[in-house]
């Protein structure tokens, strides 16, 4: 790209539907960018912030897509797509649709489909920062679909997070994105059960959660410790029980069990956990590694 057309790519104007915190970030960055940014949303007074900051707010749907090659969408889900743009399809014709709202990866295969139907071309994205995080150095950005428009449009999207392609399948960047809420979401739901078990012995969540979030932030660095290459092995089908096996485990996992229910909290959480040790147990599996209980994960499939 020359230093013309890069100049262009980096000026070029970019509109924002949807204006949740999420879309509010991502258009404050854009403008600091250097980009003028066409906006709209459903409840116009939520874009009174972004046009102080000098975004344009569009009347209607078409007149936002209109104004930008690049449209990209901040939405509850892929059905919010089609009920705000459904009324705008002959405008999308030539324009690049970036969808970074949250659903299932089959719904942005979908949606892309919809979107070539309408000769727009379409970039799926899972954002993986909390809208305060946007547009700094913490930030990236999953992305799937055609490489050519996600190189034509990189320079314009960088200032958001730092882009990372996955691949050609639009499904890509929405299954990491929901892969990853999986961790976080289930992590979340640990720490409030912990809290909760260490809330009966009377310890208040201001002195648990700092001792809880340690333990959190050393997981990562555990699991790199116990394998060069995390996720090699399981690659290869090997689950060598050298250290943490899936009876050891396991056990952990029932005292967790008779301990929540001693103290009477909700079980959800620690019976699923339970079922896993429990599962590849039953399968002959507990000398191996506890990666073994991927096997009861993988079941269903």
């Amino acid at each position: 790209m020359n230093e013309q057309n890069l100049t262009t790519r980096q000026n070029s104007s970019v509109t924002v539907i949807g204006l949740g915190p999420m879309g509010q970030a991502m258009t404050r960055t854009l403008l600091t960018a250097g980009h003028p940014v066409t906006v709209w949303n459903r409840t116009a007074g939520r874009a009174d912030g972004v046009v102080a900051d000098g975004a344009t707010l569009a009347a209607t749907p078409a007149e936002a897509v209109e104004a930008s090659d690049l449209v990209i969408l901040s939405l509850t889900d892929y059905q919010a797509m089609y009920d705000i743009l459904d009324g705008a399809t002959a405008s999308l014709a030539g324009r690049t649709l970036v969808n970074l709202s949250s659903d299932t990866p089959e719904r942005t295969r979908e949606a892309a489909t919809w979107a070539a139907g309408h000769d727009a071309a379409f970039l799926t994205g899972g954002v993986m920062v909390p809208a305060p995080m946007v547009g700094t150095e913490a930030a990236h950005i999953y992305y799937s679909g055609p490489h050519e428009v996600m190189e034509k449009h990189r320079a314009t999207l960088a200032p958001l997070g730092t882009p990372k392609q996955l691949g050609q399948d639009p499904g890509l960047a929405q299954m990491m994105y929901q892969a990853q809420l999986a961790v976080f979401l289930t992590t979340l739901s640990a720490l409030m059960h912990a809290t909760a078990m260490l809330g009966t012995t009377g310890m208040k969540a201001a002195e648990a959660l700092p001792e809880l979030l340690s333990s959190a932030d050393s997981i990562g660095a555990i699991l790199r410790a116990g394998e060069e290459t995390p996720g090699a092995a399981l690659d290869a089908g090997e689950h060598p029980g050298d250290l943490s096996t899936v009876v050891m485990m396991g056990a952990t996992a029932d005292h967790i069990v008779e301990t929540s229910t001693a103290i009477g909290l909700d079980l959800a959480l620690p019976l699923a956990v339970q079922a896993h040790y429990r599962r590849a147990i039953e399968n002959g599996h507990g000398r191996d590694n506890w990666t073994r209980i991927i096997d009861s994960i993988r079941e269903a499939r």
